[in-house]
């Protein structure tokens, strides 16, 4: 039964972090642009998020920290500062979009303007981490998260070139418009590889009380739930290529979207993206708030943890009460959430040098790995991630300017 629940862990982490309003909204625009041409991005990306995630639950496993206690005690509270900081940033414009996806998928349903309902949801984003714990928070996300399947079988029910879609999975230049093909693919990955699950993920682990018996099933949970996020999000790509690139809709705003499942699936097809947006953005809200509590209790050596009451947990509590209060604010001033959305996902990955080089480093520490530190694959990938993310977060500024 722990397997299992762990698996769930997993899938959460993925619904919540991986399949978010970024994944759906940077996984759609590609395919209504591009059509498949962007499949690598998302595999590529999938593939880093794996190893990242892997190797926070089997630090959290090993050593009982988790990352951010572990950067703290291992840099120093000085150094860890400026990540924390960056972190802070990034994680406030991202639950803002991420609490502006909630209120488009109900805008879609009623008809009222997203911005009326940004705090209720907040509240009730609120409400569900004050008096859950966090297996309901998992449990919960991860089986209501299951609708998001309908993008898959929307992808083979439009029956896609799929000559086409394996080619999509080797990087090529584009035929057009370079720049704003090259922003999409680093939003993507901006999107996907988001430092905030890791965080979550890591703490997650401590929660549950995994250990050393727990590293092998770490490693499929890692896979399983971010295959799970990677093959809806691929499916969304597939069906925008498929509905809206042919019917000539970029995808520039928001109300398209549902556009993609409407022709595949009829009017359910409506009702079901409009769920699929909403639970995958409240699971992310959850997520990103209890981070960056997670985060900031850590960071200062706070009592946390979601399965402790509010009362025995005040500091903890009151950071993710405020921070949801904030992003509320945002999405309210949010002339534009698809704009918001592309925005915070090319910011996250300026941030990412900082966020993710002392990760690798620390996982070859002996004092909190012992036997268990990166080895030569874990090592090259990371040299790949942190180069990457060095590369991107050069180009970030100047494509977010040009093809943004």
């Amino acid at each position: 039964m722990k397997k299992v629940l762990m698996v769930a862990l997993g899938i959460l982490t993925s619904i919540g972090g991986f399949l978010d309003v970024g994944a759906i909204a940077t996984s759609a625009e590609a395919g209504a642009v591009f059509g498949p041409r962007l499949l690598w991005a998302i595999a590529f990306s999938t593939l880093c998020i794996v190893f990242l995630v892997e190797m926070a639950g089997r630090l959290a496993a090993v050593s009982k920290h988790t990352l951010a206690d572990a950067l703290r005690e291992r840099y120093g509270w000085r150094f860890f500062v400026i990540p924390f900081v960056c972190e802070l940033i990034v994680d406030l414009l991202v639950l803002g979009a991420e609490i502006g996806g909630v209120c488009l998928a109900l805008q879609f349903v009623t008809g009222v303007p997203f911005r009326w309902f940004a705090f209720p949801v907040a509240l009730l984003v609120w409400l569900f981490i004050w008096v859950g714990s966090f297996s309901l928070v998992e449990d919960a996300t991860a089986i209501l998260g299951l609708v998001t399947i309908a993008f898959v079988v929307a992808a083979f029910r439009m029956k896609p070139d799929f000559h086409a879609i394996a080619a999509g999975f080797v990087p090529s230049l584009p035929t057009h418009d370079a720049a704003h093909y090259w922003y999409i693919a680093l939003s993507i990955i901006g999107a996907i590889i988001s430092p905030y699950l890791i965080y979550f993920y890591s703490a997650g682990a401590v929660e549950d009380g995994w250990s050393v018996k727990d590293l092998k099933v770490n490693r499929m949970v890692a896979v399983i739930g971010m295959a799970f996020g990677s093959l809806v999000a691929m499916a969304v790509l597939i069906v925008a290529a498929t509905t809206l690139l042919p019917a000539g809709v970029a995808m520039d705003r928001y109300e398209q979207a549902p556009l993609m499942l409407a022709r595949a699936l009829g009017l359910a097809g409506f009702y079901f993206f409009a769920a699929s947006l909403g639970i995958a953005c409240f699971g992310a809200c959850v997520e990103v708030a209890l981070s960056v509590s997670y985060l900031t209790a850590q960071t200062f050596g706070w009592n946390w943890g979601e399965n402790l009451a509010p009362k025995s947990n005040a500091r903890f509590a009151a950071v993710y009460t405020g921070f949801l209060l904030l992003a509320a604010c945002v999405t309210l001033v949010a002339s534009d959430p698809l704009k918001l959305t592309l925005f915070t996902m090319a910011l996250t990955v300026v941030m990412l040098p900082v966020l993710l080089l002392p990760t690798i480093m620390l996982m070859n520490d002996k004092k909190f790995l012992k036997q268990h530190r990166n080895g030569w694959l874990s090592n090259t990938m990371g040299v790949v991630i942190v180069v990457t993310a060095i590369v991107l977060s050069i180009l970030a500024i100047p494509l977010q300017i040009i093809g943004g």
